[in-house]
Protein backbone atom coordinates (compact mmCIF):
# COMPACT_ATOMS: atom_id res chain seq x y z
CA UNK A 1 0.00 0.00 0.00
CA UNK A 2 3.05 2.40 0.92
CA UNK A 3 4.46 1.58 -2.33
CA UNK A 4 1.47 2.37 -4.29
CA UNK A 5 0.87 5.63 -2.37
CA UNK A 6 4.54 6.60 -3.44
CA UNK A 7 4.19 5.81 -7.02
CA UNK A 8 0.48 7.19 -7.37
CA UNK A 9 -0.20 9.42 -4.49
CA UNK A 10 -0.19 13.31 -6.45
CA UNK A 11 -1.39 11.49 -9.18
CA UNK A 12 -4.40 9.89 -7.82
CA UNK A 13 -5.37 13.65 -6.28
CA UNK A 14 -4.40 15.77 -9.24
CA UNK A 15 -6.93 13.38 -11.34
CA UNK A 16 -9.48 13.81 -9.01
CA UNK A 17 -8.94 17.48 -8.79
CA UNK A 18 -9.10 17.87 -12.17
CA UNK A 19 -12.25 15.64 -12.30
CA UNK A 20 -14.20 17.61 -9.51
CA UNK A 21 -12.99 21.08 -11.69
CA UNK A 22 -14.52 19.79 -14.81
CA UNK A 23 -17.57 18.15 -12.90
CA UNK A 24 -18.71 21.50 -11.31
CA UNK A 25 -18.18 23.67 -14.07
CA UNK A 26 -19.73 21.52 -15.96
CA UNK A 27 -22.56 21.81 -13.54
CA UNK A 28 -22.44 25.73 -13.36
CA UNK A 29 -22.84 25.65 -17.30
CA UNK A 30 -26.00 23.74 -17.01
CA UNK A 31 -27.31 25.27 -14.45
CA UNK A 32 -26.66 28.69 -15.88
CA UNK A 33 -27.94 27.78 -19.43
CA UNK A 34 -30.59 24.85 -19.23
CA UNK A 35 -31.74 26.02 -15.99
CA UNK A 36 -31.29 29.83 -16.06
CA UNK A 37 -29.94 29.85 -12.22
CA UNK A 38 -26.40 30.39 -10.96
CA UNK A 39 -24.66 28.78 -8.39
CA UNK A 40 -22.48 31.21 -6.46
CA UNK A 41 -19.99 28.71 -4.97
CA UNK A 42 -19.49 26.93 -8.38
CA UNK A 43 -16.49 29.12 -9.35
CA UNK A 44 -14.75 29.43 -6.03
CA UNK A 45 -15.00 25.51 -5.56
CA UNK A 46 -13.38 25.16 -8.55
CA UNK A 47 -10.61 27.95 -8.39
CA UNK A 48 -9.37 26.76 -5.15
CA UNK A 49 -9.60 23.16 -6.30
CA UNK A 50 -7.03 24.58 -9.25
CA UNK A 51 -5.31 25.97 -6.55
CA UNK A 52 -4.33 22.61 -5.07
CA UNK A 53 -4.07 21.28 -8.46
CA UNK A 54 -1.37 23.27 -9.27
CA UNK A 55 1.06 22.63 -5.78
CA UNK A 56 0.34 18.95 -5.97
CA UNK A 57 1.32 19.32 -9.73
CA UNK A 58 4.44 20.28 -8.50
CA UNK A 59 4.95 17.65 -6.21
CA UNK A 60 4.02 15.36 -9.39
CA UNK A 61 6.71 16.82 -11.74
CA UNK A 62 9.42 16.83 -9.47
CA UNK A 63 8.66 12.59 -8.35
CA UNK A 64 8.54 12.37 -12.09
CA UNK A 65 11.57 14.22 -12.52
CA UNK A 66 10.17 16.25 -15.21
CA UNK A 67 10.47 19.53 -14.36
CA UNK A 68 11.92 22.52 -16.44
CA UNK A 69 15.61 22.38 -16.78
CA UNK A 70 18.10 23.47 -19.05
CA UNK A 71 19.45 20.97 -20.79
CA UNK A 72 21.37 22.21 -23.40
CA UNK A 73 23.60 24.34 -20.29
CA UNK A 74 24.37 20.85 -19.15
CA UNK A 75 25.94 19.81 -22.24
CA UNK A 76 28.49 22.38 -21.52
CA UNK A 77 30.09 20.33 -18.95
CA UNK A 78 32.44 17.03 -19.06
CA UNK A 79 30.64 13.99 -18.81
CA UNK A 80 31.54 12.94 -15.49
CA UNK A 81 30.46 16.37 -13.61
CA UNK A 82 27.07 16.13 -15.38
CA UNK A 83 25.29 14.08 -12.92
CA UNK A 84 26.73 16.34 -10.15
CA UNK A 85 25.35 19.42 -11.29
CA UNK A 86 22.24 17.77 -11.53
CA UNK A 87 22.66 16.93 -7.90
CA UNK A 88 23.73 20.83 -7.26
CA UNK A 89 20.65 21.96 -9.38
CA UNK A 90 18.32 19.80 -6.94
CA UNK A 91 19.63 20.63 -3.84
CA UNK A 92 18.99 24.21 -4.82
CA UNK A 93 15.69 23.45 -5.95
CA UNK A 94 15.17 21.46 -2.61
CA UNK A 95 16.45 24.62 -1.02
CA UNK A 96 13.55 26.44 -2.67
CA UNK A 97 11.18 24.13 -1.97
CA UNK A 98 11.78 24.06 1.99
CA UNK A 99 11.54 28.00 1.42
CA UNK A 100 8.60 27.89 -0.14
CA UNK A 101 6.71 25.41 2.78
CA UNK A 102 8.50 27.57 5.42
CA UNK A 103 6.99 30.63 4.17
CA UNK A 104 3.71 29.11 3.79
CA UNK A 105 3.14 28.09 7.16
CA UNK A 106 3.57 31.38 8.27
CA UNK A 107 0.37 32.30 5.93
CA UNK A 108 -1.83 29.16 7.15
CA UNK A 109 -0.77 30.06 10.58
CA UNK A 110 -2.11 34.37 9.96
CA UNK A 111 -5.03 33.01 8.17
CA UNK A 112 -5.72 30.60 11.13
CA UNK A 113 -5.39 33.30 13.56
CA UNK A 114 -7.78 35.66 11.78
CA UNK A 115 -10.32 33.36 10.88
CA UNK A 116 -11.08 34.45 7.34
CA UNK A 117 -13.78 32.48 5.40
CA UNK A 118 -14.11 32.43 1.95
CA UNK A 119 -17.20 34.72 0.87
CA UNK A 120 -19.13 31.79 -1.44
CA UNK A 121 -18.45 28.67 0.46
CA UNK A 122 -17.63 29.73 3.46
CA UNK A 123 -14.96 27.35 4.40
CA UNK A 124 -11.85 28.99 6.02
CA UNK A 125 -9.26 30.36 3.99
CA UNK A 126 -6.05 28.21 6.05
CA UNK A 127 -7.15 25.55 4.20
CA UNK A 128 -6.78 27.15 0.55
CA UNK A 129 -3.88 28.39 2.08
CA UNK A 130 -2.45 25.09 2.82
CA UNK A 131 -2.39 23.80 -0.36
CA UNK A 132 1.55 25.61 -0.70
CA UNK A 133 2.58 23.47 2.56
CA UNK A 134 1.36 20.03 1.38
CA UNK A 135 2.54 20.89 -2.22
CA UNK A 136 6.09 22.23 -1.13
CA UNK A 137 6.56 20.00 1.62
CA UNK A 138 5.68 16.71 -0.57
CA UNK A 139 7.56 18.33 -3.39
CA UNK A 140 10.49 18.60 -1.36
CA UNK A 141 10.21 14.88 -0.36
CA UNK A 142 10.12 14.09 -4.29
CA UNK A 143 13.57 16.09 -4.64
CA UNK A 144 15.29 13.90 -1.60
CA UNK A 145 14.01 11.18 -3.49
CA UNK A 146 14.81 11.91 -6.59
CA UNK A 147 18.59 13.47 -5.41
CA UNK A 148 19.31 9.88 -3.83
CA UNK A 149 18.22 8.05 -7.42
CA UNK A 150 20.76 10.26 -8.58
CA UNK A 151 23.60 9.56 -6.30
CA UNK A 152 23.33 6.21 -6.76
CA UNK A 153 22.67 5.77 -10.18
CA UNK A 154 25.73 8.40 -10.62
CA UNK A 155 27.90 5.43 -12.04
CA UNK A 156 25.93 4.45 -14.58
CA UNK A 157 26.37 4.90 -17.92
CA UNK A 158 25.26 8.24 -19.46
CA UNK A 159 21.94 8.08 -21.15
CA UNK A 160 22.23 9.81 -24.10
CA UNK A 161 18.22 11.01 -24.00
CA UNK A 162 18.17 12.15 -20.56
CA UNK A 163 21.65 13.45 -20.09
Amino acid sequence: MLSFLDKNFEKIVCVFLISLISLVLGFQVFMRYVMHASLGWSEELARYCFVWLVFMGISFGAREMRHIKIDAGLFCFPKFLRKYIVLLGELLFLVFSIWITYLSVGLVEKQIMIEQLSPAMRVPMWIVYSAPVVGFSLTSIRVIQSMVYTFKHRNDPEDSENQ
